[in-house]
C-alpha cells in the first residue's frame, strides 16, 4: 500500500511543480495599462481644427483612404439647422470625410457653432458674407463661401509634401445624397462626373457618355454650356485644386448657371472628365429643396415661457 500511494505521489509531483511555476509567474507579472479610448478622426465633442492642422493620424484600413473634403456654404433661415442635420447624418457615415462649413455671414452664429461642436465630425466653421450688392435675385450665388473653402484648401496644404491624396466636392446643405456617391468620388483622378437628379427642370441631367468618355449633356437647359452639369454633379481631386492655385469661382462676368462651366474650365477639360456612376445612367445625388415654411402664425415676440433653438 504504501509503495503504491509512494509511486502515485512521484506521478503528481510534476505536476504540482508545473502549477505552483505557472502561479508564481502570473502573480509577478505587471498589469497592462488601460486603452485609451479612440478619438473620432478629428474634431468632435465641439473642437474644431485649426486652419491648416492635419486631423489626428489613422490606423488601419480607413488610413489608407484618400480624404474628402466637402464644402457646404450654408444661411441663416428657419430650416438651416435641419437641412445641417440631415447631412451631418450622411457625413457621419462616410469615412475619411472633413467638412467644410462656411456660413454666409459676417461672424460665426451661435446656432452653427453649437451645431458644430455637438455633431461629431471633423469639421472645419468658416464664415464670409456675400457683400448686399450680390444679394439680388438672379445673381449667382455662394460664390464667396466657396471660395473661401478653396482658400482654406490650399492654405492647410501648401507646405505639406506631395503627394496629398484627397477629394474636393461641394455639397451644398438642400442636396440628398446616396453613401454609394462618396465611394464613386474617391478614386477620382482628376475630375469626376455623375447624373444629378430633380434638377433643370427635368427629373435627372446627366452626362451623355461613349466608350467611357464623356460626348454630351443630357439637359434641360442650356446645353451649349461648356460643362453642363450641376454643382452637385462632379468632384475634383485635390492635386488639380492645390496645382491651380488661381482656379476660383467667379463673380465679374459670371452668369446664374455658368458658375460650374466657369471654374471647370479653368482646371479640365471635357475629354479629361471621368464618368462615374455605372458610366452616369446611375442617380446617386438628388438636387431636393425643402419646402417653404409657413410660419403664418409665429408670433412678432417671443411669448412662450422658454427659448428652443429649431
Amino acid at each position: 500500500m504504501k509503495s503504491l500511494l509512494f509511486s502515485r505521489f512521484l506521478l503528481l509531483l510534476p505536476w504540482v511543480l508545473i502549477v505552483i511555476i505557472v502561479l508564481d509567474i502570473d502573480s509577478s507579472r505587471a498589469p497592462l495599462p488601460a486603452l485609451a479610448p479612440r478619438g473620432g478622426g478629428g474634431s468632435s465633442g465641439g473642437s474644431r481644427p485649426a486652419a491648416g492642422r492635419p486631423p489626428p493620424e489613422r490606423r488601419g484600413p480607413e488610413a489608407a483612404l484618400p480624404t474628402i473634403y466637402a464644402i457646404t456654404p450654408t444661411y441663416s433661415r428657419p430650416v438651416q439647422k435641419a437641412e445641417l442635420t440631415r447631412l451631418a447624418n450622411t457625413f457621419r457615415q462616410v469615412a475619411r470625410l472633413h467638412w467644410i462649413l462656411v456660413e454666409d455671414a459676417a461672424a460665426r452664429s451661435e446656432l452653427v457653432s453649437r451645431f458644430v461642436a455637438a455633431a461629431g465630425l471633423p469639421c472645419t466653421h468658416l464664415h464670409v458674407p456675400t457683400p448686399r450688392r450680390y444679394k439680388r435675385p438672379g445673381l449667382p450665388r455662394a460664390t464667396e463661401q466657396r471660395n473661401a473653402g478653396l482658400a482654406w484648401l490650399r492654405q492647410r496644404h501648401q507646405h505639406l509634401p506631395p503627394p496629398q491624396p484627397g477629394v474636393l466636392f461641394f455639397a451644398d446643405d438642400d442636396n440628398t445624397y446616396s453613401l454609394e456617391l462618396f465611394q464613386e468620388m474617391r478614386t477620382t483622378r482628376k475630375v469626376s462626373v455623375w447624373p444629378v437628379g430633380l434638377v433643370g427642370g427635368r427629373r435627372y441631367e446627366r452626362p451623355l457618355v461613349e466608350d467611357g468618355k464623356v460626348v454630351g449633356w443630357y439637359t434641360g437647359w442650356r446645353a451649349d454650356r461648356p460643362f453642363a452639369i450641376d454643382m452637385a454633379g462632379f468632384a475634383v481631386s485635390l492635386q488639380v485644386i492645390l496645382s491651380h492655385p488661381k482656379a476660383v469661382f467667379k463673380r465679374r462676368g459670371s452668369q446664374p448657371g455658368m458658375q460650374e462651366s466657369d471654374f471647370l474650365k479653368q482646371i479640365t477639360t471635357v475629354e479629361e472628365l471621368e464618368p462615374k456612376a455605372n458610366n452616369c445612367t446611375k442617380v446617386l445625388v438628388w438636387h431636393t429643396r425643402t419646402e417653404k415654411v409657413n410660419l403664418a402664425n409665429e408670433p412678432k415676440y417671443h411669448l412662450d415661457t422658454v427659448n428652443i433653438e429649431v
